[in-house]
């Protein structure tokens, strides 16, 4: 399709705008993290590493950092395991219900959070208080990992449709038994989709916060869940400003490196 000269300056002009609404706020937070002024007025008066430094000694703070790494590294392998058994079965196999199963893995990832935060709320509350299981850590990595599984399922089912089973039969009349396939021929064939998956999954359950408030008790404090606790306490703001800023960060690096480990696989 060709377009007038005047068609691409507008749709540029448009690109541009849409970039500046995403990135414009996040450039602020970035900004008001180094920011002189307490109050954040608009422009910084000067630039600090102070703020920084109150944060890294944050007691609360820290904890809600290392909860979110341990929820998210929970959510993750949790959602490595029962996601890739779930894209062997729908890829590897013809039964009855296969792409009910499909839909299935899918669907929580579809449904509104707070859907998905009440459900699962009152399912802990049903099921495993009964049992003596509060909520806590643990049921804010089951409540992650209900929509971390999907970005591993998707990643690994296009993998194995991509590959097809051609290597794998060959393996297997070459002698090969199952393991010794699945190690030597098929593990290779995922390793980028299941690193590229887990890294998305680890960035979706690190900045999480709908499902986590339904899910988490009072020792499971998270980052994200911290961060809206503390945004109107005048003498928190500044710390607030400098987790966002590393939030952002935090997100965008395992995003970056799942996206080019995503694009060097299919250029393989």
């Amino acid at each position: 399709m060709t377009l007038s000269p005047a068609a691409r300056i507008a749709l540029r002009v448009l690109m541009a705008f849409g970039l500046a609404v995403i990135y414009v706020p996040l450039l602020v937070v970035l900004i008001n993290s180094v920011n002189a002024d307490k109050t954040f007025g608009w422009p910084p008066s000067g630039f600090t590493g102070r703020w920084w430094s109150q944060a890294l000694e944050n007691e609360g703070a820290r904890q809600a950092v290392l909860t979110s790494v341990k929820a998210g590294l929970g959510a993750t392998a949790a959602a490595l395991v029962l996601g890739t058994m779930a894209a062997f079965a729908v890829a590897r196999y013809r039964f009855f219900g296969r792409e009910t199963v499909s839909l299935v893995v899918v669907l929580p990832i579809a449904l509104p959070g707070i859907v998905t935060g009440i459900a699962l709320s009152n399912a802990f509350q049903v099921v495993l208080k009964p049992l003596g299981i509060g909520l806590g850590l643990f049921t804010v990595i089951v409540g992650h990992a209900t929509f971390c599984v999907v970005t591993i399922f998707n990643n690994v089912l296009a993998r194995l449709r991509r590959t097809g089973s051609s290597l794998e039969e060959a393996s297997a009349d070459l002698g090969a038994d199952t393991f010794q396939t699945f190690w030597y021929v098929t593990f290779p064939a995922l390793r980028s989709a299941l690193l590229a998956g887990g890294l998305l999954s680890f960035a979706l359950s690190f900045d999480e916060i709908i499902v986590t408030t339904f899910t988490a008790g009072p020792g499971a404090e998270t980052l994200p869940i911290w961060i809206f606790n503390n945004l109107f306490r005048p003498n928190q703001a500044p710390v607030v400003n400098v987790l966002a800023a590393a939030l952002i960060v935090l997100s965008i690096i395992p995003i970056y490196m799942a996206q080019r480990l995503s694009a060097g696989a299919q250029r393989v």
